[in-house]
């Protein structure tokens, strides 16, 4: 009942920027907790940056941290993230996730994820 999709992806060099964008339709809810996770090929996914529906609380993974940001337009169901300083390990395939039965949790796993977005593709040169 919830559609999540992804844009924004692409290929750009290292030390460059993008922003994607996950824009959620159907039976969403202000208070989803929603997030990006990342697989890059033979790699299992990892939870990249999640927020909660205030947009007060955030968890970074630590291999991005200070280079992404993270923040969600509760009005219009988008999530954002803004990536910064790109580096060629960034590559991978990127996923929208949404949780309707959490507000906030501190520690969000790939497998507690219930709404998932097709992925948007960014892809770092060196």
């Amino acid at each position: 009942q919830v559609q999540l999709v992804e844009s924004g992806g692409g290929s750009v060099q290292a030390g460059g920027s993008l922003r994607l964008s996950c824009h959620a339709s159907g039976y969403t809810h202000s208070w989803m907790l929603m997030g990006w996770f990342r697989q890059a090929p033979g790699k299992e996914r990892e939870g990249v940056a999640h927020i909660d529906y205030t947009g007060v609380q955030s968890y970074y993974s630590d291999s991005v941290k200070g280079r992404f940001t993270i923040s969600r337009d509760i009005n219009r169901n988008t999530l954002y993230l803004q990536m910064n300083s790109l580096k060629p390990e960034d590559t991978a395939m990127y996923y929208c996730a949404a949780d309707s039965s959490h507000a906030w949790r501190p520690w969000w796993n790939q497998g507690d994820v219930e709404h998932w977005g097709q992925g948007t593709q960014v892809t770092v040169s060196s």
